[in-house]
């Protein structure tokens, strides 16, 4: 065992991290490109700078634990508030708005369709047909006005 390691030479090393790199193509997970590149690293500095075995496995063990918390901060996703401000706030979306009334506000209140969701609103009497505009949102609750 120990002569394996004593063998460890540069060409091992790039080897191994294109393996690595190879199989990460094979079952995607980010992990292997990782270590693969620790290892290439490891190979690279070895061409370099005469390194003892051991040490090549000090370094390829710190360039892998160090890979991991810079995988881990280049995957995590920016949230980007400006792409959907309104996600899971559908009716605040709707605020400032026109359309149409499909049917009349009777006695101050009344349904109105938007795309496939019927709204409840409120506001003055008003007949079928006119356009009215949201002025308040309240949980699923729109209140109009004509617009």
């Amino acid at each position: 065992m120990t002569e394996m390691f004593v063998s460890l030479g540069t060409w091992n090393w790039l080897i191994l991290g294109f393996l690595l790199m190879a199989l990460e193509v094979l079952a995607p997970g980010i992990f292997l490109f990782w270590l693969g590149l620790a290892a290439l690293l490891v190979g690279l500095i070895s061409f370099a700078v005469v390194v003892s075995w051991q040490l090549q496995l000090v370094m390829f063990a710190v360039f892998a634990a160090a890979a991991v918390p810079v995988w881990r901060r280049l995957a995590r996703p920016k949230p980007d508030a400006s792409a959907s401000p309104f996600l899971n706030k559908r009716s605040e979306a709707l605020l400032g708005r026109e359309f149409t009334l499909e049917k009349p506000i009777i006695d101050g209140s009344g349904t109105m369709r938007i795309g496939d969701t019927v709204w409840r609103v409120a506001g003055p009497d008003t007949p079928a047909g006119t356009r009215v505009k949201v002025v308040q949102v309240d949980g699923a609750n729109l209140t109009v006005a004509v617009a």
